[in-house]
């Protein structure tokens, strides 16, 4: 990769006052821990630096937004074009009025459900599993311990790729499963949850709750992704892939954790390669043996290193 789509960039929005910069490894921006560099990336100062990029840039260079990294592979030869992570002021703050919370999209999940439960606002305590940020929340309808986003949105703000603010109604986030259909090329800046009164002392023993069931059941202190693939509809992934023999499955450096086995984890200098073959040796066992595909709830972003 070289520095061209940077200095072009550059030229076209000479204004931009977040850090932009090229050839920007991405590894330590995953809890995996693998992965190629970034052809550029960009960290907005806030929602308007973010339009100006946007506006500027090119349609046909690609871009891709992350967050947390904690459901990411970023594969082993890099992502193409722009990759855009929201962090900062502008997208980490938490503004609390009345029963509603105002949020921006780089704050984690758990973050949120802390906020709530101090305002004394029930419904939001299962953010408390998600070990992502909201922006990654609104994408795919992030939900743990019996909750969802969708039971507590109210509506989300992003910036389109030409730039311009756009709002979306609960409605029109169209949420399924693990899904939004809100268009793929908004960036959401953040979004308006709202809660219900309830006692803060149940509340926060119920995160208390969430927080020993997970401790208990995944392996979270591993460098892992989070869970690998979507249940089924009316089904376990970790059952489906259990029955098929995977548990402690290694592949490189990669394991199926022997702990949750719906979780891959980077055991020993693993490559994005290795993990994302080990996650399709899964899919390929539980094909055969249940006659269930398995789809991906990771996601997996750039080009396979060259060969």
């Amino acid at each position: 990769m070289t520095n061209t789509l940077h200095d072009s960039i550059r030229a076209a929005a000479p204004a931009l006052r977040g850090r932009l910069l090229a050839n920007q490894p991405l590894a330590d921006l995953t809890w995996f821990r693998v992965g190629g560099p970034a052809e550029v990336l960009f960290t907005p100062a806030d929602e308007e630096d973010l339009g100006a990029l946007l506006a500027a840039l090119d349609p046909a260079v690609p871009v891709t937004v992350i967050g947390l990294g904690s459901n990411l592979i970023v594969r082993d030869g890099g992502v193409p074009g722009v990759v855009i992570r929201l962090g900062g002021r502008a997208f980490g703050s938490i503004a609390v009025d009345g029963d509603t919370l105002r949020v921006g999209t780089a704050v984690p999940d758990m973050r949120l459900a802390k906020a709530a439960a101090e305002a004394g606002l029930d419904g939001l305590a299962f953010f408390r599993g998600i070990p992502g940020s909201i922006g990654g929340a609104l994408r795919m309808n992030a939900g743990a311990h019996g909750g969802e986003t969708t039971d507590v949105l109210v509506e989300a703000r992003g910036i389109d790729r030409r730039g311009q603010v756009r709002t979306f109604s609960h409605a029109e986030m169209g949420f399924t499963y693990r899904h939004s259909a809100a268009p793929e090329d908004v960036i959401f800046t953040s979004a308006l949850f709202r809660g219900r009164p309830g006692e803060r002392a149940a509340i926060e023993a119920e995160m208390e709750r969430v927080t020993a069931a997970r401790e208990a059941a995944q392996p979270i202190r591993e460098r892992t992704g989070g869970s690998t693939f979507k249940n089924p509809e009316g089904g376990k992934a970790w059952q489906l892939i259990d029955a098929a023999g995977c548990r402690g499955l290694t592949l490189g450096g990669a394991q199926v954790s022997p702990m949750h086995c719906n979780f891959l984890i980077n055991r020993a200098d693993a490559t994005a390669a290795d993990i994302e073959a080990l996650g399709e040796e899964v899919r390929r066992r539980v094909r055969e043996t249940s006659g269930t595909a398995l789809h991906w709830e990771i996601r997996r972003i750039g080009v396979a290193a060259a060969a």
